[in-house]
Parts: C-alpha cells; sequence; structure tokens
C-alpha cells in the first residue's frame, strides 16, 4: 500500500511577509527615542542605578543578534546612538555583565485571538565544550555542558510564551506545570500539546487545573490510571483513543502534527547560536530569554499565511 502525498503549501500573504523579512534586518526597531535610558530615582539610600532595565537589555539584544564580546558590544551601541543623533551614556562591558546576572528580561507578546493553543517542547543548547566538528575528529574534551531550553508557544501566533532554562539533569515533564503557571491566569487556554515525554500524572493534573485539553501521545506501553483526578480521567480517555484509533490516525486526528511548530522554533532559537556565550548559569538564562524577545520581536512584524494546494 503506497503512502499518501503529502500536501504541499501556498504562502498567501507573500508581498507583507517579504516585506517583513526586510524589516527584520532593520536596527531601528530596536531603538526607540522615547526609551526610559536612565530609571526613575529608587527612592532607596545608596548609590542610583544609572542605566534601565531596557537600556541594559537593548545592549545585550545588539550583542545576541551579531555574536559580538561586551565590549565590542559598548563600542557598536556607541556608534549606533551617535549615528541617530542621541547623546545617552552606554554602559560599559562590566556594567553588563554585572547588570545581566539580575536582569529581569521583558519577553513582549502580542497575545492570541481566542483561546490560548500552548505548543510544549525541550531542546538542549550547549554551554562549554568543543564543537561537533572537534569531538567527532578528535573525541572531544570530558567536560561538555549543556542546558536544556523548555519553551511553550503560541499555536496562532508562534511566539513564545513561556520558557524555562535547566540544567540537562533535568527531565521534560517537572517543567511542564512551570511553563503553564508562567500563562497569566486570566488568559484561557484551550489546548496543551506535548510529546510523550510528558504523559505523566502531574502534567495531566497540571493541565486540567487549567481547565485545558491535553494532547499528549500515551506511551506505547501506557495502562489506565486510576481515575482520581480529572488529568487522569482525560487521559484514559485519550488512551482509549488511540487504541481503537490506531496512533497514526489519532495524531491526525487530535491535531498532534501541530507540535512540530515549536519545533521549528527550537530551530530558531539555535539560529541565532548553536552555544551559549555566558559561563555562569543566571546569565545563561538571561541570554537565552533575550533570545526569546528577538524572536517575539521578528515575530510580530509579520508571519507567513499558508494554505495547502493540490
Amino acid at each position: 500500500m503506497s503512502r499518501p502525498i503529502p500536501p504541499s503549501y501556498k504562502t498567501k500573504n507573500w508581498s507583507a511577509y517579504s516585506e517583513a523579512l526586510k524589516q527584520r534586518g532593520s536596527l531601528t526597531i530596536w531603538f526607540d527615542p522615547d526609551m526610559a535610558w536612565v530609571p526613575p530615582p529608587t527612592g532607596k539610600r545608596g548609590r542610583q542605578p544609572q542605566y534601565s532595565d531596557a537600556a541594559i537589555q537593548t545592549c545585550l539584544t545588539t550583542k545576541v543578534l551579531f555574536g559580538m564580546a561586551l565590549r565590542q558590544t559598548t563600542g557598536f551601541v556607541e556608534s549606533l546612538l551617535r549615528l541617530v543623533g542621541l547623546d545617552w551614556a552606554v554602559p560599559d562591558f562590566s556594567t553588563l555583565s554585572r547588570r545581566q546576572k539580575t536582569l529581569a528580561v521583558s519577553i513582549p507578546y502580542r497575545g492570541s485571538h481566542g483561546p490560548l493553543n500552548l505548543l510544549i517542547d525541550s531542546t538542549g543548547i550547549k554551554a562549554e565544550g568543543e564543537g561537533e566538528w572537534h569531538a567527532r575528529k578528535h573525541g572531544g574534551a570530558k567536560r561538555r555542558l549543556w542546558r536544556k531550553i523548555h519553551l511553550g508557544v503560541d499555536e496562532q501566533t508562534l511566539e513564545i510564551r513561556a520558557i524555562e532554562i535547566t540544567g540537562s539533569n533535568i527531565g521534560d515533564a517537572p517543567m511542564l506545570p512551570e511553563l503553564l503557571s508562567q500563562v497569566p491566569t486570566d488568559v484561557e487556554i484551550a489546548s496543551v500539546t506535548a510529546d510523550g515525554a510528558y504523559d505523566t500524572r502531574r502534567c495531566h493534573d497540571a493541565v486540567a487545573d487549567r481547565g485545558a485539553h491535553a494532547v499528549i501521545p500515551p506511551r506505547r506501553n501506557a495502562k489506565p490510571w486510576k481515575p482520581s483526578t480529572a488529568g487522569a480521567i482525560a487521559r484514559n480517555e485519550a488512551l482509549r483513543a488511540a487504541k481503537y484509533l490506531g496512533r497514526a490516525i489519532w495524531r491526525k486526528w487530535s491535531g498532534y502534527h501541530r507540535r512540530s511548530r515549536a519545533e521549528t522554533k527550537m530551530h530558531c532559537v539555535k539560529l541565532l547560536g548553536q552555544s551559549l556565550t555566558a559561563r555562569d548559569f543566571d546569565r545563561q538564562v538571561a541570554e537565552l530569554q533575550i533570545r526569546a524577545a528577538v524572536l517575539n520581536g521578528y515575530t510580530a512584524l509579520g508571519i507567513p499565511v499558508t494554505e495547502p494546494v493540490g
């Protein structure tokens, strides 16, 4: 029996999307003359901060975009401010390094129309160690450190709505409740789509507590759970449907294929760098959160609208 031919897709808004891609290369989208570069007085004793969180995040954003070191970032921002005619002072490299450790990164998002359909996935990114070619050729160093990125992506707008950074020793399932907690309680969540690694009682209960529908494939050796919670009942129904329809048909019927958009977003995160430049954990968290803010800024400019053809 021959396999079905996958459908082809056509971009409906190619003109607008092409213009959005051009805007992604414009530096003006990162600099706003009305930005609060100098923070207001804190009202506390001691030395007042000289630069706002927005100023630090803007400098670190250019660092992430162009893959520069901290000193080069300072010189780059100074030249940009001179070109646009702003006489703002620029933080030096030690200030950027110190503030990055405690920076509260602002990740903008537009929000979707209607209930939120959240796509969950995780991936690893290298923090220390040799590159992949060196590891294959020479075996690499024994010390290779990885961080795990856990993302929650809005299916409609493709924006990152939740992000958690952990060590490589932390599993996927324990972080799903943490991701859901980042979505405001007044935001209605319609569904949460994740892979089979999240097929645990805690994950299903966390999804059910938010009043959402879990699209999580049961494990191949899955057995029914005791129906003591709403999450367990919903999971048992998914298990019965998967056994009755077959896993392939269940995935198509439930819309599980939408999770591939989260994998695409993971690829976009790594396009900004295959490894981290920061060396301690807190600064690495800020670096990855800034990547999420950059990607949401790109997405806000425009995304392709496609339709199947043929």
